[in-house]
């Protein structure tokens, strides 16, 4: 079965329907992230997933995973003739001298003005890396992380395949960045935002790494 290219609101919707409604994940600053479907065929029509699909989600409470999982087990209908097979858990690797990261969905930068204006930013605006380090800094702080002298964060521009990727969530475009990062500072910190993810958005799909 055929899969629409803007699939992202289906996905969403499966991890609301796994996380449950009565989670305290909902309506906060998220401290979770997750890919978009790997394995995909492409044809003018849409994707096909003749081999499968591959996708991971990771939280900073590993509690909550662990109920994720068992809702996914109990319920585990996607959408479009998809559903999920098996589920592997993963443990946290070694990020003690990896520094750059791969996206695993395009990295998603907004900010409101004084005036109430939105603008998005992408890895071509000098204002982008500090924003992925507020942003990351601002999840930190709710999790009781705290920052080391060390830590950075910002796009990897000498990335030759670099691109930005329009990305329609609800009828609204978001300009999004398909480029790595670099972040430096302690393994906890990189384990974090290997977790959670990286830039705006990453509750609706954005911003996951590995």
């Amino acid at each position: 079965m055929l899969v629409p290219f803007e699939y992202q609101s289906k996905l969403v919707g499966c991890m609301h329907k796994w996380i449950g409604q009565d989670n305290d994940q909902h309506g906060r600053m998220s401290l979770y992230s997750f890919s978009w479907l790997h394995g995909a065929s492409f044809s003018k029509e849409g994707l096909t997933f003749l081999q499968g699909a591959q996708m991971f989600i990771s939280f900073h409470d590993e509690s909550v995973i662990r109920k994720v999982i068992k809702s996914i087990l109990n319920d585990p209908e996607m959408f479009c003739g998809l559903s999920v097979k098996e589920v592997d858990l993963v443990e946290t690797p070694d990020f003690s001298r990896q520094e750059v990261f791969q996206c695993a969905s395009p990295i998603f930068i907004k900010r409101t003005d004084e005036n109430g204006k939105e603008h998005q930013y992408n890895f071509n605006d000098a204002i982008s890396n500090e924003c992925l380090k507020e942003t990351l800094l601002s999840k930190m702080k709710l999790a009781g992380i705290d920052q080391d002298s060390e830590f950075n964060i910002r796009f990897d521009n000498s990335y030759a395949n670099k691109r930005l990727k329009l990305v329609h969530y609800h009828g609204i475009g978001n300009k999004a960045s398909i480029c790595p990062v670099i972040i430096q500072g302690s393994p906890e910190i990189k384990e974090f935002a290997w977790n959670v993810g990286i830039g705006n958005c990453t509750g609706i799909g954005f911003g996951s790494i590995y």
